[in-house]
């Protein structure tokens, strides 16, 4: 048996909905977090894929500029994750928006 483009593009989608199912059911920062990382790196692996079953290197370095901007996501996402807990002692997202004061 040979693996396919479908059979990539299925796990793909199958690791967006449980990014998706855990950023939409989820009331932790940490945890809805996670699956935005995800989500991302689904559509990663759907880049890379289609790059590879299309004979082109395009894709693949879309991947690296997505991946550093993920890296930049991170830094900042997990600083306000920190703040909100140094302030609050919680990391649920309904109390983000007590950071203003």
């Amino acid at each position: 048996m040979t693996i396919g483009l479908n059979h990539y593009l299925v796990v793909s989608i199958m690791l967006f909905c449980v990014g998706l199912f855990g950023v939409i059911v989820r009331r932790n920062l940490l945890v809805i977090y996670m699956g935005l990382e995800l989500m991302l790196n689904a559509a990663n692996l759907a880049l890379v894929a289609f790059s590879r079953f299309n004979d082109n290197l395009d894709g693949q370095v879309f991947v690296f500029f997505i991946i550093t901007v993920a890296a930049a996501e991170v830094a900042v996402g997990l600083a306000l994750i920190v703040a909100l807990y140094r302030k609050r002692q919680t990391v649920h997202a309904e109390d983000l928006t007590t950071l203003r004061l």
